[in-house]
């Protein structure tokens, strides 16, 4: 059996390609962003210095748990299909952007707690006898070199998310996936749509994950 691949048939459909990843960097973006404020506030309640209430602990433990120990699809079909039944009926792209928040949030909150706790007591100590105000010493002496520890696995953490960006196709946000889904079901070249859909997920990891490693000591985390 002979089989003629025409990647030509999906290639002419690039602006649906094109819209596909501009959706996909985008909903990284502010799910990045948002994110990992998100992943920073939990981790400095978890970690081993807080002074935050039992009951926030509590909460930010249940809420870390609660996101690690389920699949991303089930947030986001809850976020979409569920939340309406409460009186919240949000679009796909917000219902995507949430979810990706609330999933990116948790998994940052233990990798960036990882590296609050390998903080050294002494340097805390030096900022307190310096008379630096506890948000001093979190933001100039403990977050700093707790990113720059962390940097990679948080990287590698946006990254994850972003390929599960892929999932938000689902609910009809136009992403990448749902792009070339809609090409396939129109050519029925599904062989050639998906073997280009992921040649770009691949050029999209590798360009996003060097961007992010050249902006960490640069912006983030200083040298």
């Amino acid at each position: 059996m002979r089989i003629a691949f025409d990647f030509y048939a999906v290639l002419e459909q690039w602006p649906l390609l094109a819209k596909g990843i501009v959706w996909t960097l985008g909903l990284t973006l502010i799910a990045t962003l948002i994110g990992a404020v998100l992943g920073i506030s939990c981790a400095w309640v978890r970690s081993q210095n807080t002074r935050a209430p039992l009951w926030l602990q509590a909460l930010v433990g249940a809420y870390v748990e609660l996101i690690r120990n389920t699949p991303f699809i089930v947030q986001l079909f809850f976020i979409f299909f569920g939340l309406p039944a409460l009186g919240f009926k949000l679009s796909p792209e917000v219902a995507s952007i949430l979810a990706m928040v609330v999933n990116l949030g948790a998994y940052a909150t233990e990798i960036i707690r990882a590296g609050i706790d390998a903080t050294p007591r002494g340097q805390i100590e030096a900022a307190s006898s310096l008379a630096m105000s506890q948000w001093q010493t979190f933001t100039r002496v403990v977050l700093p070199p707790a990113l720059k520890k962390v940097w990679p696995a948080l990287v590698s953490q946006i990254i994850i998310v972003m390929l599960g960006s892929a999932v938000c196709g689902q609910i009809s946000t136009e992403e990448l996936s749902y792009a070339a889904n809609l090409i396939q079901s129109r050519n029925f070249r599904a062989f050639e749509a998906f073997i280009i859909a992921t040649g770009i997920y691949l050029a999209l990891s590798m360009a996003v994950r060097k961007l992010l490693n050249w902006l960490g000591p640069r912006f983030v985390y200083g040298r």
